[in-house]
């Protein structure tokens, strides 16, 4: 990944189910510099795996992006985050149940905020999903880093069968839909 001035960077917290999920979708597009993989929303400091998966912790798998918007802007994010899993299902993604698998947005200032709450509302005015989204838009909050056994899970397990069967039609919506945003050399 290309790394640029960081005073030109930014960051997007989003948790849309499996961390594995949205690691690989985010990974793969142009002006994004790095996907990390972790724990945030929920109240425990330095909070492990093995806990988040309670679904007791208030926590949510998700991801930290760093980006840089002359490349990748936070609308086009939140385009492909809501394009890639199903913002409808409170605290759960396909098989994935609990909170810890909740759509949330953590806004890293206002202006995320308000670009997230007129997406929704675009969404919701078009009529793009038959349900209510009910993807929550949250201040951020503390981002604790996973263990590392989760970074790069996709790309490093891609024969999986999870990563076939769950990750694998993400990867397939993303490179029909949005083959514009990709970026080629990863």
């Amino acid at each position: 990944m290309n790394k640029q001035n960081n005073n030109s960077l930014e960051t997007a917290i989003f948790a849309g189910g499996c961390f594995w999920c949205t690691e690989a979708v985010f990974q793969r597009l142009n002006g994004v510099q790095e996907v990390v993989s972790g724990y945030t929303g929920g109240e425990i400091k330095n909070p492990a795996y093995r806990e988040i998966c309670t679904g007791r912790t208030g926590h949510a798998e998700g991801i930290k992006i760093t980006f840089n918007p002359a490349e990748v802007s936070f609308t086009e994010l939140l385009e492909v985050f809501f394009a890639t899993h199903d913002p409808t299902t409170l605290n759960r993604q396909g098989n994935d149940v609990g909170s810890q698998y909740r759509s949330e947005i953590f806004y890293t200032n206002p202006e995320q905020k308000e670009l997230a709450e007129e997406f929704i509302a675009l969404l919701e005015n078009e009529k793009v999903f038959e349900s209510p989204i009910v993807t929550a838009i949250s201040e951020v909050k503390p981002f604790y880093i996973a263990e590392q056994e989760h970074h790069n899970y996709y790309n490093d397990n891609s024969n999986q069968p999870y990563c076939q069967f769950i990750i694998d039609p993400k990867i397939k919506k993303l490179n029909k839909h949005f083959s514009n945003k990709l970026n080629t050399v990863k």
